[in-house]
């Protein structure tokens, strides 16, 4: 029982250290950044830049990946074989995109968190209540334009989970079942897919649209 705890206590220290390792990281990134003039709004801007660019990537290939099942669901031919492979790409590189539009998401966050928390401990110093009023107002207004994007992001992010889990059941069934019972099974559940899918990209379309916009005000201040 000792050993099992000291493993434990180990195992919780070298995770411990490894997340104080990656904010010391981002800590000292963030300041050799400032060092060559490129201040945390401008990482910012750029990261959620990168996370409008991950998101249209995303929604180009669920959309790819509707096309290629809708296709499926229609095919009437005999190499059933090469078709799972189709749907099994197409799987495999939504669930990619979808891996590449959460790490932006946490990438802007963690540049936000930062430049609102030292924003927040400069608007202290100001010796003019003036200037420190101007501040804390263009603070709050910020602050209140990237928390409407990060709902939207968010919001597009939650269905893709539910759609990933959805393509992959029927990836997985017609792996185990190549006939054509089984593409005719697949097409009586097409619709489900294709409204989940489009409903997606309805969401990821407004996030863009957010990101867009904060990046326009954030670039015009």
């Amino acid at each position: 029982m000792t050993h099992t705890r000291s493993c434990y206590s180990a195992q919780a220290f070298l995770l411990l250290a490894a997340l104080l390792l990656m904010a010391g990281c981002q800590t000292v990134y963030y300041g050799a950044m400032e060092k060559i003039g490129v201040e945390k709004r401008d990482i910012l801007v750029n990261r959620v830049d990168d996370a409008r660019e991950a998101q249209q990537e995303a929604r180009e290939q669920f959309s790819s990946a509707l096309d290629k099942f809708i296709a499926v669901t229609n095919y009437s031919g005999g190499d059933l074989e090469k078709q799972y492979r189709l749907l099994k790409d197409e799987y495999e590189e939504s669930k990619t995109q979808a891996e590449t539009v959460h790490d932006e998401i946490v990438s802007v966050e963690d540049v936000a968190n930062a430049l609102f928390k030292e924003w927040s401990d400069e608007i202290k110093l100001y010796s003019s209540p003036e200037l420190r009023r101007a501040s804390q107002k263009r603070l709050n207004t910020t602050q209140k334009s990237y928390s409407k994007l990060m709902l939207a992001m968010k919001t597009a992010e939650k269905k893709i989970g539910p759609v990933l889990a959805a393509f992959n059941d029927r990836v997985l069934f017609l792996k185990h079942n190549l006939n054509a019972n089984a593409i005719a099974s697949l097409k009586t559940q097409g619709q489900s897919v294709e409204t989940d899918i489009k409903s997606l990209i309805k969401d990821m379309n407004k996030s863009i649209a957010e990101a867009d916009s904060f990046i326009k005000a954030m670039s015009n201040e």
